[in-house]
């Protein structure tokens, strides 16, 4: 298997997996959500001597989305995504819908066509950018995490569903990584349209809870997993992380429904403390 298709590939991950993935030989098709990012990343493509067939893909777009099943993808890299930060209770219903049809619709529906021509072919490999906040939360960026819990329990069906079929599905979860895709999610709430007043919390004065990353262990990590040189079904980064993630995973069993009422959840202060892009020790 040599063609693989990235969205969201204009930036963060996707970009860097896209240059590395092309540099290893592959076939790459980088999609980029909107039309000038298309020369941007050739610019930069360019500049990295690398070769990339590079395509306006926005995963939310009917059109592009039928685009891409006349482009013979065997690997499919489902990395476009958006955070919307901000309390449960606060985002507002469009908000809402947005960041499911980005995060988890659209990314399904171009997977249901791509996957069916990977089963008329005997092989195909599905890679799901999921997250940390698929199998954890944290305050302010509820909504994400629901996105990517719900992205977990899609590939983990998908696999049973697929393995007869010799088609392979992997997640890769990024943890917080300085990219500056988690401090652009806590800037979401300057275009909402609601009434400011009406919320809890003001937004001006949170910041993402957690210090921040370097993130070449995810650049390596998702190159590696959609070239198949890993095959763990499940890709956690940074490493260092997975022993506290299983620990949070089994915490809410031992939750009480009035714990802490009346107090600051210590994860809600976090956010006053924290500044922006903190990189982390």
């Amino acid at each position: 298997m040599k063609t693989v298709l990235i969205t969201g590939a204009g930036t963060g991950f996707g970009k860097e997996a896209a240059f590395r993935l092309a540099e290893k030989g592959f076939d790459v098709i980088a999609g980029v959500e909107i039309y000038p990012q298309v020369e941007i990343l050739e610019n930069h493509a360019k500049e990295r001597g690398v070769t990339l067939k590079i395509e306006k893909l926005d995963v939310t777009n009917e059109g592009d989305r039928r685009k891409a099943l006349d482009w013979n993808v065997e690997i499919l890299v489902n990395n476009a995504g958006m955070l919307e930060g901000g309390a449960v209770v606060d985002i507002p219903g469009e908000n809402m819908r947005h960041e499911f049809e980005v995060n988890v619709v659209g990314p399904l529906l171009l997977t249901q066509g791509i996957a069916k021509q990977m089963v008329k072919r005997g092989q195909g490999r599905v890679v799901w950018v999921s997250s940390r906040e698929g199998l954890n939360v944290n305050p302010f960026t509820g909504i994400y995490s629901a996105s990517k819990h719900a992205i977990e329990a899609i590939a983990q069906t998908m696999k049973a569903e697929l393995q007869e079929f010799n088609i392979e599905v992997a997640t890769v979860n990024p943890g917080p990584f300085l990219t500056g895709f988690n401090d652009r999610g806590f800037d979401t709430w300057k275009s909402w349209l609601d009434e400011p007043s009406e919320r809890l919390f003001d937004y001006s004065k949170l910041a993402f809870p957690r210090a921040q990353f370097d993130p070449e262990p995810v650049y390596a990590t998702l190159t590696a997993v959609a070239a198949g040189e890993l095959d763990a079904f499940r890709n956690l980064e940074p490493k260092s992380t997975i022993e506290e993630t299983k620990r949070n995973i089994e915490k809410p069993w031992s939750m009480k429904a009035t714990e802490g009422l009346g107090t600051r959840h210590e994860q809600v202060q976090k956010c006053y403390d924290m500044e922006p892009e903190q990189l982390a020790a």
